[in-house]
């Protein structure tokens, strides 16, 4: 069990608005390393509605690093990986708008979805949102945190593969029947 789980939270509605990215890193099915910081979001402006749901305000990321910044460091967590995030979809879309923004290169990983894990593997759970499942495997976490939640996410597939007993990500995405796919590939698209 070799990936990295990531989780992004945004200021506003628009993709582009990340103002905090974790990366935990899964080592031979263990917790190895954890990256975390807050990024200034474009004009640093919030909308009160994320505010509410994350806690992080203007105040908090007045003096952040733009994306641009944190990138080479975020890089190097993802490049050559898979990389799992819950809801995949949100987080990829907002990892590649802040790219576009910049004007960034695409990396090279490949990605997943823990959503999609945990309907396969518990689906008599009632929903599959991160608290829920969070609470199903007795992890305790603040969720919206971007740290808390990319640990949790992390443990997801750990979890499932115990169950299953399998010893990789690979392994339990096949078993499932779960999509793992290049990053910056959209359905019938060409890279």
């Amino acid at each position: 069990m070799n990936f990295a789980a990531i989780d992004f939270e945004t200021a506003t509605s628009a993709r582009d608005s990340a103002c905090s990215v974790a990366v935990v890193e899964v080592k031979e099915g263990k917790l190895y390393d954890s990256y975390y910081t807050l990024i200034q979001p474009p004009g640093n402006r919030y909308n009160w509605f994320n505010t509410r749901i994350h806690g992080i305000t203007r105040e908090d990321t007045a003096a952040a690093p733009c994306f641009a910044a944190i990138w080479p460091e975020l890089r190097q967590h993802l490049e050559g990986r898979i990389v799992v995030a819950h809801n995949a979809r949100f987080d990829m879309g907002v990892l590649g708008a802040c790219l576009a923004r910049e004007g960034l290169a695409t990396p090279d990983f490949a990605y997943c979805d823990t959503v999609a894990i945990s309907r396969k593997a518990w689906p008599e759970l009632a929903n599959h949102k991160l608290d829920t499942v969070g609470s199903f495997l007795h992890i305790e976490f603040n969720h919206h945190n971007a740290l808390d939640d990319a640990r949790t996410c992390a443990y997801i597939p750990v979890a499932a593969a115990k169950e299953m007993a399998v010893d990789s990500l690979q392994g339990l995405t096949a078993q499932l029947g779960i999509r793992v796919q290049p990053f910056g590939v959209r359905k019938g698209s060409r890279r």
